[in-house]
């Protein structure tokens, strides 16, 4: 089974190859994600996280400049600072308390609720810039196959759009951009 710590390395780094892909005009550019433009994806990544890390663990992560101003750089910091607290061996032995989801072990909070928002969104930054839109259909199926038996309360956290129709016989990736309320 890979760590939270090499989960995170690998699909953050596939979302810096995408934030660093955008040409300059491309951050303005409207996003899958209703009333989003590219550089909101990066803004929900950098701004969600930390407090919910700081008020759940106590952790508090560098701060970089505003997404506003520098997107990439805004980025990097916040990830390399992800990266930094799951690579910390005393990480292991932390838990995150949230009224909504109770005690879990720090690395697996990370890694349950960040590093598979932050695969899903790279679909969305990749849709707003132009850019390669593939994900690993490996990790499509584990999100999906976790994700379907929480249907109704995925729906009402508010976190998730509507469920999108898509074929039968569609890829993984098709029904997993479907489920979470992308029309892919």
């Amino acid at each position: 089974m890979t760590s939270a710590a090499d989960e995170h390395r690998t699909i953050a780094a596939v979302f810096t190859e995408r934030v660093r892909g955008v040409r300059p005009e491309a951050w303005d550019s409207p996003a899958p994600v209703e009333g989003w433009v590219a550089r909101d994806v990066v803004r929900h990544l950098v701004e969600w996280f930390p407090a919910f890390l700081k008020a759940g663990a106590g952790v508090e992560l560098p701060k970089g400049p505003s997404v506003d101003d520098d997107p990439v750089k805004a980025w990097t910091v916040h990830s390399d600072g992800v990266q930094a607290l799951l690579d910390d061996p005393a990480t292991a032995h932390r838990t995150l308390s949230n009224p909504h989801i109770g005690e879990v072990p720090l690395d697996q909070a990370v890694d349950r609720f960040y590093t598979a928002d932050v695969f899903m969104h790279t679909w969305d930054l990749a849709r707003a810039s132009g850019q390669d839109e593939r994900l690993d259909p490996a990790r499509c199926a584990q999100l999906l196959d976790g994700m379907l038996p929480l249907d109704d309360v995925l729906r009402g956290s508010g976190q998730y759009g509507p469920r999108v129709e898509v074929p039968d016989d569609a890829d993984v990736q098709t029904r997993l951009l479907g489920f979470i309320g992308r029309n892919p």
